[in-house]
């Protein structure tokens, strides 16, 4: 994974930096229940709430874009809608 140089320390002050990111992506090669994503999804989102880099992480899943997990507190659909807002 490749960071931006003016912003290459917000990676290693984040709130996530040695959670089980299990919580963060749905699982590989499987299907995943709707409850199941929303208790994932959600306990991700309480642990980017207290994040004190949280913006600069979604500046940075918005500007590569990234496709998959939860980045700055948002999923995938978030993420996108935000983007397109910007665009508009």
């Amino acid at each position: 994974m490749v960071f931006s140089t003016t912003k290459e320390a917000w990676h290693t002050k984040a709130a996530c930096r040695g959670e089980n990111l299990v919580s963060f992506f749905a699982p590989p090669f499987q299907s995943e229940r709707r409850e199941m994503r929303t208790r994932r999804e959600r306990l991700a989102k309480s642990i980017c709430a207290s994040c004190a880099v949280r913006q600069d992480c979604l500046e940075y899943a918005l500007s590569i874009p990234e496709p998959h997990g939860i980045w700055g507190g948002l999923n995938e659909g978030e993420r996108r809608r935000l983007a397109q807002r910007k665009v508009v």
